[in-house]
């Protein structure tokens, strides 16, 4: 890898590792240290997600606009301020105000992140994308573990430990990007488009929607493990421990068998299309036998095999985000993807306790197997639009 795409994946995991002291315990602060009730603690969540889904748009537009320095530093400095807010003003309703700029401040960042890593090395194709997806699990899972051992102490240390984490990914931010290479264009390049080169991006938009709607209905059933099975664990006597180690499991895979899984994309998945097909059948039989087990070896069977169909899935799609990407919207592109990854885990854990309080697991798990085929149809149909474009265009060439 490039120095440049080396300085965005350190920033990348510097800032999931912040937040990820903080998003695992906002239930529980909420409910428990602010004496708020769940239903309210969903919704003050939900406004951190939407908050989110807005910054991603915007960022990704803003990276477009006026480059991939100014837009991360304007992420990071709208987060940071409100997360110094937060250490020092964290009760009612204080909490839920910052947390939702919070959800917008990141929201700006993480679009114009994997914009800044597809721009900087573009010849690296997938590879670009996977360090950045391997980056931020590695902040997932070293963030996470910490933030139970940190809140035991105190919650006012989460709040300062993210804090501080922010301020690190601000300098790294400040001195290490203002040089990279990511000539914004702006809307000029919309406006000069012949109606052909429009009606081909217009096509491309509407096959990244298609990709992103199946993307979408993934999260909404990854998040279940986070949510509805992690209650479905308790019930079935699986120790808070044992649930813990599931996650330490799913990231320690992620880091440990990428040259493996390497191997297996270059002799197996040929194309991107292949590769996340593969992965979502994959998720499949991960779920199946996550719904008939009753004891902690079964769910720690379909964790390794959910993490294997995550590590095919999640960086394919950012990369087709890139490559469909016209030139000067590759930020516009990734902030769509960024916000169908939200929206699903946003509406995930409603959906998903909704359908178990009125219906049970069994049928939570046929409807969730059913999602992952609607993925299937919208993988193998997304780009279909584009290749009768490009037929049509060899055919009038002839």
């Amino acid at each position: 890898m490039p120095r440049a795409l080396w300085l965005i994946v350190i920033g990348m995991a510097v800032n999931v590792t912040g937040g990820s002291f903080l998003w695992p315990l906002n239930t529980i602060y909420l409910h428990g240290e602010l004496g708020k009730s769940l239903t309210l603690a969903g919704f003050v969540l939900m406004l951190n997600s939407a908050a989110s889904i807005i910054g991603n748009l915007y960022g990704g537009y803003l990276f477009d606009k006026i480059g991939g320095y100014r837009s991360v530093m304007l992420g990071i400095i709208i987060t940071l301020a409100s997360l110094i807010g937060l250490t020092f003003w964290h009760g009612w309703p204080h909490y839920p105000i910052f947390l939702t700029i919070i959800g917008f401040g990141s929201g700006l960042v993480n679009p114009a992140m994997y914009a800044f890593a597809g721009s900087v090395w573009k010849e690296g194709g997938r590879r670009a994308f996977n360090a950045m997806y391997v980056a931020a699990n590695i902040g997932v899972a070293i963030g996470s573990a910490l933030a139970g051992y940190v809140a035991h102490i105190s919650f006012n240390l989460i709040f300062i430990a993210n804090t501080s984490l922010y301020i690190v990914f601000f300098f790294i931010a400040f001195f290490g990007y203002r040089n990279l290479a990511d000539n914004p264009i702006g809307p000029t390049v919309i406006q000069q488009q012949t109606p052909k080169k429009y009606e081909k991006n217009k096509k491309k938009l509407t096959a990244l929607l298609i990709l992103s709607i199946g993307y979408a209905l993934c999260w909404l059933a990854y998040v279940q493990w986070q949510t509805t099975i992690a209650t479905y664990t308790q019930e079935l006597k699986i120790t808070l421990e044992q649930y813990s180690l599931l996650w330490t499991v799913n990231g320690a895979l992620i880091v440990l068998a990428q040259p493996l899984m390497s191997k297996f994309i270059q002799k197996f998945a040929k194309t991107l299309k292949i590769q996340i097909i593969i992965g979502l059948c994959i998720f499949i039989i991960a779920f199946s036998v996550a719904s008939v087990s009753t004891v902690f070896l079964g769910f720690v069977t379909g964790m390794v095999i959910m993490t294997i169909g995550e590590m095919l899935v999640w960086p394919a799609i950012p990369t087709i985000a890139d490559m469909l990407a016209p030139k000067g919207r590759e930020g516009f592109y990734q902030g769509i993807v960024n916000s169908a990854a939200t929206v699903g885990r946003m509406i995930g854990p409603i959906l998903g306790g909704f359908l178990v309080d009125m219906y049970g697991m069994s049928v939570l798990f046929i409807i969730l197997l059913s999602l992952f085929i609607v993925a299937i149809f919208t993988t193998i149909i997304y780009d279909r639009g584009l290749k009768a474009t490009e037929k049509k265009s060899s055919s009038l060439s002839i």
